[in-house]
């Protein structure tokens, strides 16, 4: 079905045409009918499905059909888990917007940036918030928003947001929002503690999930390569060096790593860049424009762009480091493939991360054979597992304990 067939009206259907968007995603086939109904919404979809326009798209018809006279007046709410995923959103909104009869004003909320200058953008008027929640809770206890005529509330990536606090930071959100509302939630998965947060926002939402589909492995190409720890850098050298790869995105465990990966690239004589929760927002966003316009070839960044980023035509996504969880990966190799597109994804791992490697592909439900490069080839043997001496009680972090520090570093790079 074209885009045509659901429902939008010529102005919107102009700006897909000119943005070279020619047939919907099977998310924004069934979802984009659904909101222009009014209906309230619960969409579950692997990862660069195209669910951010299956909202935005309705959203910008529902509003310029029932704008208003006078000083704009703030309709609709969206919250995104990072500062990246908002603006992206935001962009989306005016580039789609762009032929209405009225354009909408759209305010990004975000952290890294003078919280003063964004309460002046809402009070000179605005129409559309897209913000981190983080963020939009210190604006709101300016007692200087008003949300009482807002229409719409939309959650994008939400499980994401529940893993960074969202449930705690819902509760003082909630009670400034009109009862009377369309509700949007769109994540990836749906974890029994989203279903909790999903009922406190709506009690009949229609549910579209597409959980049949294996999350991204039916367009990305799959590889994992077995290599010394010390080579990796030499093998993904060598990579770039012989395959026609336009734009990589290399994911590293930590921000020195990123730094420093990306110095020593740019000394052998290859165009690359680091990104992670360091740099200040100006920098975060200059350096993800650059490479949107491919001023440069490799970004070696954080798990900050794991998720929600689109960045079109990205050839190939390598794990330099594993990621944590089987959840991540999903979420890493899906920045290439996106749309249907192909796209290729590499993993490094050695006789230490083969273990981990085994339990990402169980969750996954993949099983991929391990390779070797000619010249980079993994030596010696896997160590022996040896039984350690019995948990002290006490001593050791509990799971809960884990997971609200793995939070809080998260938080930290938003």
């Amino acid at each position: 079905m074209p885009f045509n067939g659901l429902g939008l009206i010529g102005a919107i259907e102009r700006a897909l045409r000119e943005n070279g968007y020619v047939e919907p995603t099977p998310v924004q086939q069934r979802v984009i009918p659904l909101v222009l109904e009014g209906r309230d919404v619960m969409a579950r979809a692997q990862t660069g499905s195209g669910k951010s326009a299956g909202f935005v798209l309705p959203l910008l018809q529902l509003w310029s059909q029932r704008k208003g006279e006078g000083k704009a007046k703030i309709k609709a709410l969206v919250l995104t888990p990072t500062r990246e995923l908002t603006l992206q959103v935001a962009q989306a909104f005016e580039t789609f917007g762009v032929f209405l009869p009225k354009l909408p004003k759209v305010v990004s909320i975000i952290g890294g940036e003078r919280i003063g200058d964004q309460l002046y953008a809402v009070q000179q008027g605005c129409d559309i918030v897209v913000a981190t929640s983080g963020r939009l809770i210190d604006v709101l206890s300016k007692k200087q928003m008003n949300l009482s005529h807002l229409e719409f509330l939309v959650l994008d990536e939400a499980d994401k947001m529940l893993d960074l606090g969202f449930a705690e930071e819902l509760d003082l959100i909630l009670p400034q929002l009109p009862e009377k509302r369309q509700n949007l939630l769109f994540s990836a998965t749906y974890p029994p503690k989203m279903q909790t947060i999903a009922s406190r926002i709506t009690q009949e939402a229609v549910e579209v999930a597409f959980a049949s589909e294996a999350p991204t492995v039916q367009s990305i190409d799959q590889h994992v390569i077995e290599v010394d720890r010390e080579k990796r850098g030499p093998l993904l050298r060598h990579l770039l060096e012989n395959e026609p790869w336009e734009q990589v995105l290399v994911f590293m465990a930590n921000k020195r790593a990123a730094d420093n990966i990306a110095a020593k690239f740019r000394k052998y004589g290859f165009s690359a860049e680091s990104f992670h929760g360091d740099l200040t927002q100006e920098e975060r966003s200059a350096t993800l424009d650059d490479f949107k316009q491919k001023r440069f070839r490799i970004l070696f960044a954080t798990d900050l762009v794991g998720r929600g980023l689109h960045v079109d035509d990205i050839d190939c996504v390598v794990n330099f480091d594993l990621p944590r969880s089987p959840a991540d990966y999903i979420h890493r190799i899906g920045r290439t493939g996106r749309a249907g597109k192909s796209g290729t994804a590499i993993s490094f791992i050695d006789h230490e991360t083969q273990a981990h490697f085994k339990v990402i592909e169980k969750r996954a439900k993949i099983r991929l054979p391990r390779e070797r490069v000619e010249g980079f080839e993994l030596t010696g043997e896997a160590p022996v597992k040896t039984k350690g001496p019995a948990p002290v009680k006490g001593k050791k972090k509990s799971k809960k304990d884990r997971l609200r520090e793995q939070a809080r570093k998260e938080a930290e790079e938003r």
